[in-house]
This record gives C-alpha cells, structure tokens and sequence, in this order.
C-alpha cells in the first residue's frame, strides 16, 4: 500500500490556538473563578460545523487540514490522578503537572475525556479521505511526547492506513511548496523553544521537556490568579491603578492574598526559568541526522531546510534573569521588600539608642514612593512587542523554504497583508477570549486561512475568512 502523500494539496484550511483544556467546574461560591474555562465556553459543535463547512468549500475534494500549534493547552491542565503510581509534588497539585511523559499523557487523556464531540468530529474529517497536521506550539509542546500522540490517534479511532493521513509536526509544515506554516513562537523571545530536534533534558533518572518562560508564568502565575484570562495580554499586562480596581471590584472576597499568590508564583516562575536553563539536553550525535530527516519528511522539506530554519530561531529570554525579573514586577517587589527591611533596620538601632517610636520609619518610605513610582513607569514591558511580523524573518524564511506565503498563528491577531514580497496570514485564536472578567464581552475570533486554486493554473491563493458569517477579511 503506498503511503499518504503529503506534498500535493489543492484545498489547505488552517486554523491555530484552539487552546481546548480540561472543564473547568463551576465554582460554588465564585462563578467567575476561570469562567472562560468552563464548559459553557467550548466551541466543540462549531468546530464540528467548521470541519463541515471547508468540506463543502472544497466541492468534495480531499482537505489539507493544519491545526497549527497551541491546540491543545496543557499548561491550563490544574486536574491531577489520584492513584498515581508516582509521586505528585504539592506544587503540581496546586499548578499542574510537570511536563514528564507519564503527567503529559494524563493531561491529553484528560482532554480527550473533556472534548468527545471534537474528537469524534476530526475522527469523521479523516474518514471521509481528508488528512490532518498538527504543527506544535508552545502550549502543546507535550506533544513531542509518542505516547501522547498514540493516545491522539486511539481517540480518534482510525484504521492503520487512515491513521497514516495524520503527522505531529515539531514546528513548521510547507504546504504545497507553496505556503509555509508556522506557529511562530520561535519568533518571540519569551516562548521559543531551543531545540525541537532535541526536545527532552534530564532530569534525576528521567527526562522531561524544558518549558518557555512563557508557559512557566502561564502555570505557575496564571493558574493561580483565577479571574484573569490568559488567552489575551490585555487581560493580565495593565497598570497598577486598573489591578487595583478589577482586585477591590472581584477579587478582594474571593481571593484576598492574591498579591501573595502572584509574588509566590512568580518567584517559582523564576525559579524554574533560571533552573531548567542549566538543563543538559538529551542528545544522541549517531542519531542527530536520523531525526533530522525525519522532521524534514513529515514537513515536506528538506534536511538543509530544516537546519536553516532552525537557524531562525531568536534568543531565548530565559538566559536573561534580569529581564525575567522585570516582566515578573519582582524587582519593583524585591526592592520594596529591601527598603522596608534597610529602614526598620535602621530604626530599630535608633530606638535602642534614643527609645523613637518605629512609627517615624514610615516618613522615609513616603519620601521614596514617588522614586518607586518612576522606576515603575520607566520599566516597559516586552511582552506585547512580538506581536508584530518581522519582514526580515519572513523575507528570510519564505527564501529557505521557497515559498511565497508564510502562516502563523500564536499571536491571536487575525491579518491578511503584503510585507515585502512575502504574503503573511495569521488566522488568530479560537480560544475564549473576553474585554471583561464576566465574559460578556466577546474578542472577534474563530477565523480561518483557506488556501484553494486559483484561475491561474497550478498556482493557490489564500484568504482570512470569519467562520461565522465566511465573510473574507481583506
């Protein structure tokens, strides 16, 4: 039987950052506590309608379909087994499980339990002759993991030459040899991962993935601050004056001591960042080539190519403490404690000397507050600064990959535009995103990059539609 051909395709849907996570209960006493991530929130039947739709697009022909990168997001997994067979650490009963096959494989089982009608509605696109991409993310890399990708494809239920018309890609795909496609964090600093051809590290006696900094504050931070959304910056990067009235107006009952989950969180966020840096990767030179060829097979390209795009890849934020630090607010944190901790010092020699009250150590903290408040506002951060395309990225990489159209996704913002000569898609987010902590006010989403023939004979073009009403977005 020959196998699935890959390299020609006439009709490509893409869609990216899907985010599908465990159900979320709904909390007794705080209904807004992750509401986003509770079941009223899945979009399961319109992702079946979705599949349907391109589908009908395609006129009954066979549909490439690649879900590229954060479909599934196993940082936002908090769940836990209770009969384990290993030991579970009671940080990761708090935060979530630590990114080791065994954790990973229970994470997915437990999404997989959580979306049947996704899964049994991809299992139907594939059964119809249609094939499946997966291209990872940064919230996915767990899928580098084979027994997660096995627990994939037994939920979905296919027969040995279906399941050959499904590929877990490590991070980019060239459809056609037209298109590439990216999930595009190996652009931003605070989510690249180093090394997806060497993706594991050791651990004592066994090897787990080394996690962006990205999805460290994701876990430690976000799964403890429960009314903040992570699916958007603008939910969790603001000023102090607007923490400040979101904390007295629906968290100030719910969660009093949230500044002390955050300080907690994040010290372990920087922890982690700065620990799993000295990570040793687990690498095997006989088999540096094999693994290479491998990725540039199921990618549709070539070794050279995938060297070369790997080359890309920007420096990792994580070699900088201090610049973690300062995304983190710990040094605002670290130096608030250190002046506290200076002056009662001094003050409490002063009283032994001149028996004053501790009272007046509070005079020299109001003369330094308006300082704290210039070295806040100095400190600008970074975060939001990769959300825009870098052309010369893109000029490089549609070079490499001999393309003309390149895809991302990961930044959630939907666009269609020229940059140079290079046509650059993002098909955004389906994930639940909201302006408001009650979830009443919707982020446009669910968008989709359909690529189909043209008039032109042998060549493509490609187009943002909205899922809802297939209006093309220009």
């Amino acid at each position: 039987m020959m196998p699935e051909d890959f390299s020609k395709a006439n009709y490509t849907a893409i869609i990216s950052d899907l985010h599908l996570c465990e159900a979320e209960p709904v909390h007794p006493k705080y209904p807004l506590w992750k509401k986003f991530k509770t079941k009223e929130f899945f979009f399961d039947d319109e992702f079946e309608d979705f599949l349907k739709l391109i589908s009908a697009k395609a006129h009954a022909e066979r549909v490439e379909l690649v879900l590229n990168g954060d479909i599934f997001d196993f940082d936002s997994v908090t769940s836990y087994p209770k009969d384990a067979i290993y030991k579970i650490s009671w940080l990761e009963k708090m935060r979530g499980l630590k990114p080791r096959e065994e954790r990973s494989l229970y994470k997915i089982e437990r999404i997989i339990d959580d979306h049947p009608l996704f899964f049994s509605a991809l299992s139907d696109f594939i059964k119809n002759g249609n094939r499946v991409v997966f291209v990872m993310g940064n919230h996915d890399v767990e899928l580098h993991f084979k027994s997660v990708q096995r627990a994939i494809l037994k939920s979905l239920r296919l027969n040995p030459e279906q399941e050959d018309a499904v590929r877990f890609n490590e991070w980019f795909y060239i459809s056609n040899q037209d298109t590439l496609i990216e999930h595009g964090n190996q652009y931003d600093p605070y989510c690249v991962y180093d090394d997806p051809i060497n993706p594991f590290v050791k651990g004592y006696n066994y090897q787990y993935l080394k996690l962006p900094f990205g999805n460290l504050a994701s876990r430690y931070i976000m799964n403890g601050m429960g009314f903040f959304n992570p699916h958007f910056d603008s939910n969790y990067i603001m000023g102090i004056k607007q923490y400040l009235q979101i904390f007295f107006k629906y968290m100030l009952k719910a969660q009093p001591f949230l500044v002390v989950s955050w300080f907690a969180g994040s010290v372990w966020t920087l922890f982690y960042t700065v620990k799993d840096n000295f990570a040793e990767p687990l690498k095997n030179p006989l088999k540096t080539e094999e693994r290479v060829n491998e990725i540039a097979y199921k990618a549709n390209a070539t070794p050279r190519q995938v060297r070369e795009l790997k080359e890309l890849f920007v420096e990792n934020s994580s070699r900088d403490p201090f610049l973690i630090m300062r995304e983190l607010w710990l040094d605002r944190a670290f130096l608030i404690l250190f002046s506290f901790y200076l002056i009662y010092l001094l003050f409490s020699i002063l009283k032994t000397l001149f028996d004053i009250s501790l009272f007046w150590s509070f005079i020299p903290l109001l003369f330094l507050f308006p300082f704290f408040l210039f070295y806040s506002k100095s400190i600008v951060s970074h975060v939001s600064g990769y959300k825009e395309p870098d052309e010369k990225i893109l000029a490089v990489a549609g070079y490499i990959s001999s393309v003309s159209r390149v895809v991302f996704g990961h930044t959630h913002i939907p666009r269609h535009e020229m940059i140079g000569g290079i046509e650059h898609l993002n098909s955004g987010t389906w994930s639940p995103g909201y302006l408001d902590i009650e979830c009443t006010k919707p982020i446009d989403l669910k968008n989709f990059v359909w690529i189909s023939p043209s008039d032109q004979e042998g060549k493509r073009v490609a187009e943002l539609v909205k899922y809802k009403n297939l209006q093309r977005i220009n």
